[in-house]
């Protein structure tokens, strides 16, 4: 074993303890969680605003503070951008991460001294974990690569502002700057097809054992790979166990990547966001990932299907229950309070508390009350798929409310691989595995509200020529994979 490998092993162990103390101690942990974040933040505007010097509990700080999402929060954030101080958080944040808005343009999401170095802290953490499962820590010798945004930073009112995945390029801890990939030239490159392309070129003879991104654009990277050299990612990298990812669900890549790959490797999903660093996988045995509840991150969780009525109930920790869809709402040391950050979750277990993202709270389809997540229609293709040898590259659904003739129904824009022999074979298969998770989407269908669903076959690289349309390929950007509306499928019924 090498010494890098055996370090790494010690310090594992050193952080599994430490994980231990505050994962078996759930509520309590919380409890000082949301006292500290409460104390910390009174002298501020928000606090002021809030009366946070008299909030002593949970009930106090409901009644006080609404649930918002960043629009209902805009109002303090411009004043954070404007440079001004003690806003929503103690003195000025050490950063912005830059997202794109759906209504507001750019949001400017702060990041304080405070929160930070979690988001460090925990991405480390996720490997320390597998490294302490599985006792394999070989890995370290070798190459990592992280698919993310540039580094390059702008500066606003003498805060930085950047992509996420660009700031924390920042933080690398020396121990791994040796080993990290690509280049700091190459991450600074802005036009996505460029940047893989040169990624290509300066890993395509390196030793490379971790590789980590978003899964739709591993896998560009992966094509690009297999097609230079015509041999499958694991030939090319035979020390590649290793895949991070986070995002999206990696399931419905899996059978393309493994084929990619040429064999299986263990990977780990992490819940990384602007806002905070959620959750990680700390276990290959066990389903979802484990929530940070020693994070600077207070939790709250509203019931989905209440989450549109007046005053939902705003669930803490130990209040939730197994397989209930939650929204997640946040309050956090950078200063954002009940904040919707849009994503929903399940809880796969309770002790300790690990959760899935089953989708986001505005990506459905209801269009006929069928309140259709992100969960079910990866699981019902993933059912679909089982025992074929097809092979999906990405894929989206939207309702079709008015067709020109027939029942309406949901339409599946699906980029094959590996296209089934019979089309509509498969999407009675989907359509099965949809009515077996969704009583209310069955229902339509015995009704004769709906028809079976229809899948339209979009052509090789059609998703990335759409997101390319919209500004958006690359980096943290991701495909919905609900939509209730047709905005995406009209681009491609124009194309046709």
């Amino acid at each position: 074993m090498s010494v890098k490998a055996f370090a790494a092993k010690l310090f594992a162990k050193r952080i599994h303890a430490k994980t231990q103390k505050w994962a078996n101690n759930p509520v309590e942990t919380q409890q000082k969680v949301f006292e500290e974040l409460i104390r910390e933040a009174a002298q501020t505007q928000f606090g002021k605003d809030h009366d946070f010097g008299s909030i002593k509990r949970h009930s106090d700080f409901v009644q006080k503070v609404p649930v918002r999402d960043y629009e209902g929060l805009k109002h303090y954030v411009d004043k954070v951008v404007k440079g001004e101080e003690n806003v929503l958080w103690k003195g000025k944040p050490l950063y912005f991460a830059k997202t794109s808005g759906t209504t507001s343009g750019a949001k400017y999401i702060p990041l304080t001294k405070e929160s930070m170095p979690f988001h460090i802290q925990a991405a480390r953490n996720a490997i320390l974990s597998y490294i302490h499962e599985t006792r394999k820590a070989e890995f370290v010798k070798g190459k990592m690569i992280f698919l993310q945004g540039s580094p390059i930073l702008e500066e606003k009112n003498g805060i930085k502002l950047g992509r996420l995945s660009g700031i924390v390029a920042h933080f690398v801890p020396k121990y791994l700057q040796k080993n990290r990939m690509p280049s700091w030239e190459t991450n600074c490159i802005e036009d996505w097809e460029t940047k893989v392309n040169a990624i290509v070129e300066e890993t395509i003879n390196e030793d490379m054992s971790v590789i980590s991104g978003i899964p739709s654009w591993v896998q560009m990277y992966f094509e690009k790979l297999k097609e230079k050299t015509g041999k499958p990612v694991g030939e090319i990298f035979k020390n590649f166990n290793l895949f991070i990812y986070g995002g999206v669900n990696y399931e419905p890549y899996r059978a393309k990547f493994e084929n990619l790959i040429g064999r299986k490797v263990d990977s780990i999903e992490l819940f990384p966001a602007s806002e905070g660093f959620f959750a990680y996988q700390d276990s290959q045995k066990e389903k979802g990932m484990l929530l940070l509840l020693n994070s600077g991150i207070f939790y709250e969780f509203i019931k989905a299907d209440e989450f549109f009525t007046e005053n939902p109930k705003r669930y803490t920790i130990g209040e939730v229950e197994l397989g209930v869809n939650y929204v997640l709402i946040i309050s956090t040391n950078a200063g954002l309070w009940a904040y919707n950050i849009g994503d929903t979750i399940q809880f796969t277990s309770l002790k300790p508390y690990r959760v899935i993202v089953s989708g986001r709270i505005k990506h459905y389809i209801s269009a006929f009350g069928e309140h259709v997540i992100g969960k079910e229609v990866e699981s019902a293709l993933k059912e679909a798929m089982e025992g074929t040898d097809v092979r999906v590259n990405e894929f989206t659904v939207a309702p079709q409310i008015t067709p020109t003739e027939g029942l309406p129904y949901h339409e599946w824009f699906i980029e094959f691989e590996n296209e089934p022999t019979n089309l509509e074979d498969f999407a009675l298969k989907i359509d099965a595995a949809m009515r077996k998770q969704n009583v209310y989407y069955d229902d339509l269908i015995v009704g004769n509200v709906l028809r079976t669903l229809i899948i339209t076959s979009v052509p090789k690289n059609g998703f990335q020529n759409y997101m390319k349309s919209i500004g958006k390929l690359g980096g943290q950007n991701k495909l919905p994979r609900l939509s209730n509306d047709r905005k995406i499928a009209q681009f491609f019924e124009i194309k046709e």
